[in-house]
C-alpha cells in the first residue's frame, strides 16, 4: 500500500511517499480503508523527536492518528462493525509506528466509532483528536453544565472551536479568546469573543464581573498564568498545552481513546450541534506540506489529508 513514512526524526523534509506492506489484522482490530486523515499538531511534534522519552518509535514510522474511512475487514469474533462501515477513529497505540498517513491502517476497536453520516471523510478525520481532546476536558476535570460560565483560551483553532460548540451543546455559556479576525467565526458558534493580549483580563472580567465557573487553556504561557484570577470562587482550571496548570491548582489534559466518548461526538454531529470546520485539504503525497501548514500555528479549523 501507499503511505507516508518517516525513517528518522526530523523537519516535514524527513518524509516520504512510499509503497510499505499492507498492516497485518490482529483479532481486536479492524481493517480501514482510508478515506481522510488529520493533521495535528502532535504529530509533528512526534516526527521532530520532541516525545521520545514518552512513545518508542518503531522505524519507518507512518506518523497520523486520526482517521475516517470504510471498513474492509474485521477482526476474529469482533461483532461491532462490519465491512462497508463507515468509521472514524482516534487510532493511537502506545508506539509511534502503524500510523493513518495510509491507503488502509490497522485500528483497535477500542479507537472507532460509526462516522456521522452529517460529516464529508475529511470533517469526520478532523473530529478525533481534537473532539475528543475538548470532551474530555470539558466533561472531566471541569465538570460543565448547564449555567455555568466556560472561557476557552485560543477558542478559533481545531480543539477550540469544538469545545465551544461542545460546551453550548452543554447548555454553557462560552467566552472564547481568538485573534480579531475569527471574532465573527466565534460568534457564529455562539461564543462570545474577547481578543487576545494586554488587558485580556479586564475584557473578560467585563463580561464576567464575578468570574467564570471554569476555563480551558489551550495555548498555555501567559494566558494560563492569568486564569486563575479569572475563575470565580470553586472554579476549575484545565490545560492541554502547559503542565504548568498543575501548580496553579489545575489538571493537565491528554486526551485517550474511548469508543463512548466518540460516540457522544458523532450523535452530536449528526443532530446539528457540532461541526468540523475545515482549513485545508492535502492529496496523500503532499502531506509535507500539510505538516508545515499546522506548524505554522494560525490555521483556524483542521487540516485535512485526503486519501481515495
Amino acid at each position: 500500500m501507499k503511505a507516508i513514512i518517516y525513517r528518522t526524526y526530523g523537519a516535514p523534509d524527513v518524509l516520504e511517499y512510499a509503497e510499505v506492506p499492507a498492516p497485518k489484522l490482529g483479532p481486536d482490530a479492524v481493517l480501514v480503508r482510508v478515506r481522510a486523515a488529520a493533521v495535528n499538531p502532535v504529530d509533528w511534534k512526534i516526527q521532530a523527536g520532541y516525545l521520545d522519552s514518552a512513545l518508542d518509535a518503531v522505524f519507518p514510522v507512518v506518523p497520523g492518528w486520526d482517521v475516517a474511512g470504510v471498513v474492509e475487514q474485521v477482526g476474529v469474533g469482533l461483532t461491532e462493525f462490519a465491512p462497508g462501515d463507515e468509521v472514524m477513529g482516534y487510532v493511537r497505540e502506545d508506539f509511534v509506528s502503524r500510523g493513518t498517513f495510509a491507503e488502509y491502517v490497522a485500528a483497535p476497536v477500542r479507537t472507532l466509532a460509526r462516522k456521522p453520516a452529517a460529516l464529508t471523510f475529511e470533517q469526520a478525520a478532523g473530529l478525533p483528536l481534537a473532539g475528543l481532546t475538548a470532551y474530555q476536558a470539558l466533561t472531566g476535570p471541569l465538570k460543565v453544565g448547564e449555567g455555568d460560565t466556560l472561557l476557552v483560551h485560543a477558542a478559533a483553532g481545531g480543539v477550540g472551536s469544538l469545545a465551544v460548540q461542545i460546551a453550548r451543546a452543554l447548555g454553557v455559556r462560552v467566552i472564547g479568546t481568538a485573534s480579531e479576525r475569527n471574532h465573527d467565526f466565534l460568534r457564529s458558534l455562539g461564543a462570545e469573543p474577547v481578543a487576545y493580549g494586554d488587558g485580556l483580563a479586564d475584557r473578560v472580567r467585563a463580561l464576567a464581573p464575578e468570574g467564570v465557573d471554569a476555563v480551558l487553556d489551550l495555548v498555555g504561557g501567559d494566558a494560563l498564568k492569568i486564569s486563575p484570577e479569572l475563575l470565580a470562587p470553586g472554579g476549575r482550571l484545565a490545560s492541554i498545552a502547559d503542565g504548568a496548570v498543575v501548580g496553579l491548582g489545575g489538571t493537565y489534559v491528554f486526551v485517550r481513546p474511548d469508543a463512548a466518548d466518540l460516540t457522544a461526538l458523532a450523535e452530536l454531529a449528526e443532530r446539528g450541534a457540532l461541526a468540523v470546520e475545515v482549513a485545508a485539504v492535502f492529496p496523500l503525497e503532499q502531506a509535507a506540506d500539510a505538516m508545515r501548514l499546522s506548524m505554522e500555528g494560525h490555521t483556524r479549523g483542521k487540516i485535512a489529508i485526503s486519501v481515495g
